[in-house]
């Protein structure tokens, strides 16, 4: 990544790494990009990216793996439906099994 990227392009980047049928945090993309008080800025990255389908936006939920951004896609349950294509089971918006689904963006997978 070049570091005159701005912020939403080099989270996006990162957000494109995340394995099908896994999921990580605004946290951790923040963490990643050295920002790691920014999650809210990788949040609203995703929002604005929700409806690009170039940006898995979808695979990207809050600390505790909540859905908190699923009002900024299409359609109230299409973050859901994409996570559960995936074969990500979400009850009550929330991951099922978020800490074994969960991405590390610092990890080399």
């Amino acid at each position: 990544m070049k570091k005159e990227d701005n912020f939403f392009e080099r989270a996006y980047e990162v957000a494109r790494r995340i394995p099908y049928g896994r999921v990580t945090t605004y946290g951790a993309i923040a963490n990643y990009l050295g920002a790691k008080k920014s999650a809210r800025m990788v949040g609203w990255a995703m929002n604005a990216s929700s409806k690009d389908e170039t940006v898995p936006a979808h695979r990207v939920v809050n600390r505790l793996g909540v859905l908190t951004g699923k009002f900024h896609f299409n359609g109230i349950n299409l973050m859901q439906q994409l996570l559960e294509e995936e074969g990500i089971e979400v009850l009550e918006s929330k991951v099922v099994k978020f800490k074994s689904l969960f991405w590390d963006p610092s990890s080399k997978i």
